[in-house]
């Protein structure tokens, strides 16, 4: 009787060549990605942090990075471009709370808008005085950088007809424009384009009832065009820059720009 054989006894097979082949490639190519991925997380992580100024907190690279995503994504803006909307039917009911970051402070009574003008003076604005301007309202997808979005519904005036009707042209001139809560603990600087973007617009409305408290009443900023971390609530102040004024998260290692 013939005894069984050892495996070397039966030649391989091309297709078992060939899978071998592709066993092996695949595996040295996976073993190649992770020690380059690897290499260029520890590269990053050893890099020197980035000089602390209007933004902070990252990596001298990856702001470098941010920098220059940010010139792409001015170079390609256009206010032709508009978000998708949806009808009102399609909003939540339940608006989703994020932060209290500049809000906690509940006394509101005394509100007014101070808007700063280019030439160092300044003028109030008070809530009544915007509703006296045209409404405008919007249902879209609001996304936060955490990743989760929810389509809302925003009504209030356009940040175009405020400039437009308060004769800020000269001011719309500037690259920048700072919002600020009135207690000063959170603050963002929009690019001029983006803050005049057709759909940006100061809300006192949120499913068509006045804000709440912890969703920014009296008066918030709505920027479709860019994350959650842009769309102050409670501003306090306006102001117009040639520079990047200052703002909270990219001092904290964000994106200054942040855009969609």
């Amino acid at each position: 009787m013939k005894k069984p054989g050892n495996a070397n006894d039966y030649p391989t097979t091309e297709p078992e060549k060939k899978l071998n082949r592709r066993t092996f490639v695949s595996f040295a190519s996976f073993i190649g990605l992770y020690a380059v991925s690897y290499g260029g997380w520890r590269w990053l992580y050893k890099s020197p942090a980035e000089t602390a100024g209007v933004t902070g907190g990252a990596k001298a690279p990856l702001r470098k990075a941010l920098n220059r995503n940010e010139e792409i994504f001015e170079n390609t803006f256009s206010h032709d471009h508009l978000v998708k909307t949806y009808p009102k039917s399609s909003a939540a009911k339940n608006v989703r709370i994020n932060s209290l970051i500049g809000i906690r402070d509940q006394a509101v009574d005394d509100w007014k808008l101070v808007v700063q003008k280019k030439d160092g003076s300044a003028f109030n604005v008070s809530l009544d005085d915007l509703k006296k301007l045209p409404k405008t309202e919007i249902v879209y997808d609001f996304k936060c950088v955490e990743g989760w979005d929810q389509i809302q519904y925003w009504g209030g005036v356009s940040f175009a007809d405020c400039i437009s009707h308060y004769n800020l042209q000269d001011e719309a001139g500037l690259k920048y424009v700072g919002f600020i809560t009135p207690d000063k603990q959170y603050y963002v600087g929009i690019d001029m384009p983006s803050a005049t973007h057709p759909q940006t617009i100061l809300a006192y409305e949120m499913n068509g009832q006045p804000l709440t408290l912890p969703h920014g009443f009296p008066l918030r900023l709505i920027l479709p065009v860019k994350y959650g971390i842009k769309n102050l609530k409670r501003i306090g102040s306006i102001s117009f820059h040639s520079e990047r004024p200052p703002d909270y998260w990219a001092e904290r290692g964000y994106d200054y720009y942040s855009g969609l």
